[in-house]
């Protein structure tokens, strides 16, 4: 009996043939074209707002790139993933949802889909850096001191090589590349899960490496940096007023510095879930209306980030308002209020504390 059910299982994956071949033209929209409109303009919106906002971003950092933490070249390479996500890959899908069918046809196809997973990968990993960063700097105050600049450009390399491995694995025939259900954008070909055993070991590689395991670590460092911080605020509860409002100061930051990578988890998780089901459900098992919403949703994660640095900035600006002072000259202010928010005690009964954002 066994035998024969893996003969079927067999029999049906060697059946099975993914949306892409069962159509004469796989790049053809399934919508209706007032909805490819609705979705290319709500690209190239998202698109401009997100290329203008790491742009900014780029920009400023390049007039101190001689001053910049280690956390903000993090924060600098995050912005270049972002932005290469859009001005590389969004006019693709918006010129395809204009047009009412992708245009570019199968290379542009799989270089649409390799430029998405390199930089969409970029980004998660250099988020997963950043939070690996900060639970050292708040958690490890010994290896937070260790950590310098030519560590962070050696973890720049790290990550590079990293999103380079994983997008390009599918061009040596592991994987593929290839058309979404819905005809106007391309991604990692998840149904080969449906088609064979290697296709499954495939996909379960790029889940595991490329989305379980990071998001895993930043879950942990975030949750060890909020017990430490909240541990830490109890310790100084009966130091003076200045201390207590430094530890306030921080327990707000590291929130608001959570919401970089909540905002993309939120933006690709739904996309991730929609993902797995098409590899692993039934054999074409998702609306092709619904597959769109996912991947619509998950194109705007490169826009969030500029506009949480701007929440940072404003917080700061409270904080400071509000009788916190700091070390730091206007002038200098001016130059770096981006990224780098520190909390700065003048206190001989402590040491400093340093949180970078």
């Amino acid at each position: 009996m066994n035998g024969m059910a893996s003969d079927h299982n067999a029999s049906s994956q060697e059946e099975y043939l993914p949306h892409y071949l069962q159509k004469e033209d796989p790049f053809a929209s399934k919508l209706s074209r007032e909805a490819d409109i609705v979705a290319g303009f709500y690209l190239t919106v998202i698109g401009i707002l997100s290329t203008l906002g790491n742009g900014y971003v780029i920009f400023m950092s390049s007039k101190r790139k001689k001053k910049l933490r280690p956390a903000e070249i993090m924060t600098v390479n995050l912005a270049v993933c972002d932005l290469g996500i859009s001005v590389v890959g969004k006019p693709f899908s918006i010129i395809s949802f204009f047009s009412h069918r992708w245009v570019f046809g199968w290379m542009g196809c799989r270089w649409y889909g390799w430029a998405g997973f390199f930089f969409g990968c970029g980004s998660l990993i250099t988020m997963t850096a950043v939070s690996l960063d900060r639970y050292l700097k708040i958690c490890h105050l010994s290896y937070g001191t260790w950590l310098k600049r030519h560590h962070a450009f050696i973890c720049l390399a790290i990550i590079w090589a990293y999103a380079t491995f994983w997008a390009t694995v599918p061009f040596a025939g592991v994987g593929s590349y290839a058309p979404e259900p819905f005809g106007t954008s391309c991604t990692l070909d998840w149904w080969l899960a449906q088609a064979s055993v290697a296709g499954q070991a495939f996909i379960l590689s790029i889940l595991f490496f490329c989305l379980l395991f990071p998001t895993a670590v930043i879950v942990f460092s975030y949750v060890k940096i909020i017990l430490k911080v909240k541990s830490s605020t109890e310790e100084v509860a009966h130091y003076d007023t200045r201390i207590q409002n430094s530890h306030i100061l921080e327990m707000k930051l590291t929130k608001v510095a959570m919401l970089i990578c909540a905002g993309f988890l939120i933006a690709w998780i739904p996309y991730a879930v929609v993902s797995v089901w098409s590899a692993f459900g039934q054999p074409d098992s998702v609306p092709i209306q619904f597959s769109v919403v996912p991947t619509l949703l998950a194109k705007s994660a490169a826009m969030y980030n500029p506009i949480i640095y701007q929440v940072i900035d404003c917080k700061f600006a409270c904080c400071r308002s509000g009788g916190l002072k700091t070390l730091q000259k206007k002038s200098s202010l001016k130059k770096s209020r981006m990224y780098t928010i520190s909390a700065h005690r003048d206190s001989t009964a402590m040491n400093e504390t340093q949180l970078e954002v």
